[in-house]
């Protein structure tokens, strides 16, 4: 009992960190977000996939009013396979996109992941990028290098990290920070938390911390949280 109490309060902890980051992260929104949502697609992860299909319209829910929002799916499973959605605008839309996908066995693919967002960032800016996975099994210094490229172009990298395996942690806590990002650990368990985390990127994304402030008035929550740190 003691320890799952204890498991609470340090999910809030790092839910509560997190969010302080993604205020205190320059604002780059101004009416239109573009986030590359990217997720690990391999086999041990399905049950996580379907909680983030039930809850990914909490990020257009987010922003409502505050501005447009486009979100690209992208993600990887099985061997060698990794795609990317065309760009949507709407919460029905995505969410067909990733009901279409069913996860498969396979190693990670975190650098195409990254390679994808800085060539789309090229084209056109993107606010963030989003990435949800368990583990890492690709070279931890390409990864670090590719996230430091991220950071010179401007493009945060916001990591939820499911389980918290240590390698995979301080990875993802250096890609991060590289970055200009943020990294939070979360519980599977508790999909309220993720659903927090990713409506505060969203709001970053489409309309920066005045959009976060704002929005505060009338959400609380999280956001209120976000908005006592501006």
């Amino acid at each position: 009992m003691a320890g799952e109490i204890e498991r609470k309060h340090s999910t809030r902890r790092d839910v509560e960190a997190f969010l302080n980051k993604v205020a205190r992260t320059p604002a780059r929104g101004g009416g239109q977000g573009r986030i590359v949502f990217a997720m690990d697609a391999t086999a041990s992860r399905q049950p996580s996939w379907d909680n983030a299909c039930a809850i990914q319209a909490e990020m257009f829910e987010a922003v409502r009013g505050l501005g447009n929002l486009s979100i690209q799916l992208v993600f990887y499973r099985g061997f060698g396979e990794c795609k990317a959605s065309r760009w949507h605008n709407d919460a029905g839309a995505l969410l067909k996109s990733m009901l279409a996908v069913r996860c498969l066995g396979g190693r990670t693919q975190i650098a195409k992941i990254l390679r994808h967002a800085l060539r789309e960032h090229k084209k056109k800016p993107v606010q963030a990028v989003i990435f949800i996975g368990d583990c890492m099994e690709e070279d931890a210094d390409a990864l670090c290098d590719l996230a430091g490229h991220m950071g010179l172009a401007g493009l945060p990298l916001f990591i939820f990290h499911e389980g918290g395996e240590p390698a995979a942690a301080t990875c993802f806590r250096q890609m991060s920070k590289l970055s200009g990002g943020a990294y939070c650990p979360f519980d599977p368990s508790s999909p309220e938390a993720l659903k927090s985390l990713l409506g505060a990127v969203a709001v970053y994304a489409a309309g920066g911390r005045r959009a976060l402030e704002n929005l505060a008035k009338t959400r609380g929550g999280p956001v209120a949280l976000l908005s006592r740190q501006l």
